[in-house]
């Protein structure tokens, strides 16, 4: 594949950088089957990653998007170190891009305070120069607005920046701000939901994800 190396690299948090989807799928299940009085499965709490939780509780229950939205942050809070998890070679790759001096950061369709929590919990607080997250867009995830909204606060392209990410939201999101996409399969999709969307590539490690971005 030629893919030449990009000048900006921007990450997506669940399931790309943090193992974070076990604690997700949990306090779905947790918050869903409290309130709403049914047990989603494992698939579809997995389809709801990437996106905001006012989007997905709205589409579930109009109306008590913020009942739910309370409840399912105030249990995922509290269970961030006894679920998250650091994902090998992801501090190495941190790392890199700061020796390389590349601009690189993260958008992630997670609230402010849960993403600095889930970057405590693999080691990377104070090493992302960059975070985007839930409260600094009004449209989220597949919309390319907060890859866009990133890419102004470093003053780069778009042609010339790549969106890393585990979710076909993610793929689509960079797709539509004229981004290149890759799709890694450590997190939420699978190899072949991935490739469906037709990402400029996908990579099965992080030494891969390093190779592929030159670091």
């Amino acid at each position: 594949m030629n893919f030449a190396p990009p000048s900006t690299v921007l990450f997506d948090l669940d399931g790309t950088l943090a193992d974070t989807v076990p604690l997700i799928v949990a306090t779905f299940k947790r918050t869903v089957s409290e309130l709403l009085g049914w047990e989603p499965t494992f698939d579809q709490c997995k389809e709801w990653i990437g996106r905001s939780l006012n989007e997905t509780f709205t589409r579930l229950a109009p109306g008590r998007a913020d009942e739910l939205t309370a409840h399912y942050l105030e249990w995922n809070l509290a269970n961030h170190h006894a679920y998250v998890r650091p994902f090998d070679g992801v501090a190495e790759l941190i790392e890199a891009l700061h020796a390389a001096e590349r601009p690189f950061g993260v958008v992630t369709s997670k609230r402010h305070d849960s993403a600095l929590l889930s970057l405590e919990c693999v080691g990377l607080t104070g090493r992302v120069p960059l975070l985007a997250t839930e409260e600094d867009t009004t449209a989220h995830k597949p919309s390319p607005e907060p890859l866009l909204h990133a890419l102004r606060r470093v003053d780069a392209d778009p042609a010339d920046a790549v969106y890393v990410g585990d979710a076909v939201v993610d793929m689509q999101a960079a797709q539509a701000a004229g981004m290149r996409s890759v799709g890694v399969t450590w997190g939420a999709a699978s190899i072949e939901e991935l490739t469906a969307i037709e990402p400029t590539a996908v990579v099965h490690d992080v030494a891969e994800l390093r190779a592929l971005l030159a670091l």
